[in-house]
């Protein structure tokens, strides 16, 4: 077991589920995932997730099919284009992370218009017909604030790397960092740069700005960037400022290696990369014809120091912190919404 905290209020009603009248066999039906990003490290490990438990969910005869498709650029036209082609095969239900919450919306609506099902998750869509699968994104910016906020009460400054420019994800954590930091007014962001979730962007964005900004006491992150950070830092000869951890293994590696040289102190945090799993089950039991309310919150996963070596121990090399969802999971998150 991965030494994380999965944060989720109101667990007791997940113990409330019942299961619907309906009870639609779908060991005919075919499910597809529509992924606009496959370049870092948590994209791979949920690309990764989907497969090893839909093609078990196949192998048990439980869906027909569950295929997998990742456009080459992150276009919201491309996977538009994308997701009117798996309205043309077939496609029992549609499972999307989205390049944007809007520019998808009009291939969604014909999805929903064909009889497909469509559910977004991590990058989620608006379109009123489809299901959303999301973490708290906000509580999770705010959430680095609070911490930061713990560690430095007099505050300080702080560098913000974003994620991809144009998801819902950048926007949300973005906002509850903002946020965080109008409840935290002592703090303040000197400057914010694009991160792009990977550890080689969040590096060259970091070293690009570090000779033109004070020293800051935090860096906050959106995941698969803190490793990045820290090596910019390094290079730069700048004291390491307490930076804000993604869950990937290369930044719990540095973060174990500082923390037994000096007692080097942090979190991590992310959303689960087999949240794909979960959306998957969510898809199936939507067309096993369980009443499935269309906004779904997971928890995110959180490291704490105390969890590090564990969850460091638990974390493939070049891999993320992660769990896979169950059927029964599915079950008690659709519980818990309604």
């Amino acid at each position: 077991m991965i030494a994380t905290r999965l944060l989720l209020a109101g667990t007791a009603a997940a113990c409330l589920f019942t299961a619907g009248s309906a009870f639609a066999d779908t060991a005919d039906k075919s499910i597809a995932l529509s992924n606009n990003y496959a370049g870092n490290s948590w994209r791979q490990a949920m690309l990764q997730s989907w497969k090893t438990v839909t093609d078990k969910a196949v192998a048990d005869g439980i869906v027909k099919s569950a295929d997998a498709f990742t456009t080459a650029e992150n276009q919201a036209t491309e996977q538009a284009a994308q997701i009117q082609n798996m309205i043309l095969q077939g496609y029992d239900a549609i499972v999307i992370n989205a390049a944007s919450p809007t520019a998808l919306n009009g291939a969604v609506k014909e999805a929903c218009d064909a009889g497909i099902t469509v559910v977004s998750f991590d990058g989620i869509v608006t379109e009123p017909c489809a299901w959303r699968v999301a973490v708290d994104f906000k509580k999770m910016g705010s959430g680095q604030i609070d911490y930061l906020a713990g560690r430095y009460p007099d505050g300080g400054n702080l560098l913000e790397l974003r994620g991809l420019a144009g998801t819902s994800v950048d926007g949300e954590i973005h906002e509850g960092i903002a946020a965080g930091v109008a409840a935290h007014p002592k703090f303040k962001i000197v400057s914010e740069v694009q991160g792009d979730w990977t550890q080689t962007v969040a590096q060259k964005s970091v070293a690009g700005v570090l000779p033109s900004i004070p020293q800051v006491v935090g860096v906050v992150t959106q995941g698969g960037d803190g490793f990045g950070a820290a090596e910019a830092f390094a290079a730069a000869g700048r004291p390491t400022p307490t930076i804000i951890m993604g869950n990937r293994q290369d930044e719990l590696a540095w973060w174990k290696q500082q923390k037994d040289k000096d007692g080097y102190e942090t979190m991590s945090v992310s959303i689960a990369p087999g949240v794909s799993t979960l959306a998957f089950w969510v898809a199936q039991q939507i067309l096993d014809g369980q009443e499935v309310p269309k906004d779904l919150v997971v928890p995110f996963l959180a490291i704490d120091q105390a969890g590090l070596d564990e969850a460091l121990k638990d974390t493939p090399d070049g891999g993320v912190a992660n769990v896979d969802y169950s059927q029964d999971d599915a079950k008690k998150v659709i519980a818990e919404a309604k």
